[in-house]
């Protein structure tokens, strides 16, 4: 039930229309949700993707999980009604980012389905799932941050892959083996992803 408050909230519709968006930044605007396990390679090809589609004249940003879990989502943990609420937030940041006309590019485990499926019912743009596929044991074995074998060591809780399931996409609409791939590869698919999904209609 909405409170008295909720009820008398109006919603402003804004005189820009998405054409006119388009027209300006000379693309559509889009989230590019990137998905997969603790070090399967989310923020590094993030960033490089950012970097990458800049220099040819897209209009870009990175929103990482890291970052948030620092401003918009430092009170929430890891439990999974804490981990809905954070990819709740980011859905629907990332949402008016792509309504602004920007492409926004998203670095989160977002473990569950159902959390990824309502990131993209909140966006009015296109929204792109891409699946960094890389192996449980692969991801073990680089562990940058140190954080499975603070897992497999009971000193992190609820951690993803260890004792907190991820839920793989049954349908991404590109997914990469980050596994076995190296950044460059991987990054050269996903650009050329983005520039038959979302071409530039002007020149560089």
């Amino acid at each position: 039930m909405k409170s008295a408050i909720e009820r008398h909230l109006t919603a402003v519709p804004h005189t820009l229309a998405n054409a006119a968006r388009a027209a300006h930044y000379g693309h559509q605007g889009a989230v590019l949700w990137l998905t997969g396990l603790s070090a399967s390679g989310k923020s590094s090809l993030a960033m490089a993707l950012e970097q990458s589609l800049m220099a040819q004249g897209y209009s870009c940003y990175v929103l990482d999980g890291d970052n948030l879990r620092h401003g918009l989502n430092a009170n929430l943990g890891f439990s999974p009604a804490d981990r809905a609420e954070n990819i709740r937030r980011v859905g629907e940041l990332a949402a008016l980012f792509a309504d602004a006309g920007l492409i926004c590019i998203t670095a989160f485990i977002s473990p569950y389905r159902a959390d990824r499926a309502l990131a993209r019912q909140a966006c009015r743009s296109e929204f792109h799932e891409i699946h960094l596929a890389a192996e449980l044991a692969v991801c073990e074995s680089r562990d940058p941050k140190g954080l499975y074998r603070q897992a497999r060591a009971g000193q992190l809780p609820e951690f993803t892959g260890i004792d907190a399931p991820y839920e793989a996409p049954s349908a991404p609409q590109l997914r990469l083996d980050t596994g076995t791939e190296s950044l460059e590869q991987s990054l050269e698919q996903l650009v050329t992803y983005v520039q038959r999904q979302l071409p530039l209609n002007r020149p560089r």
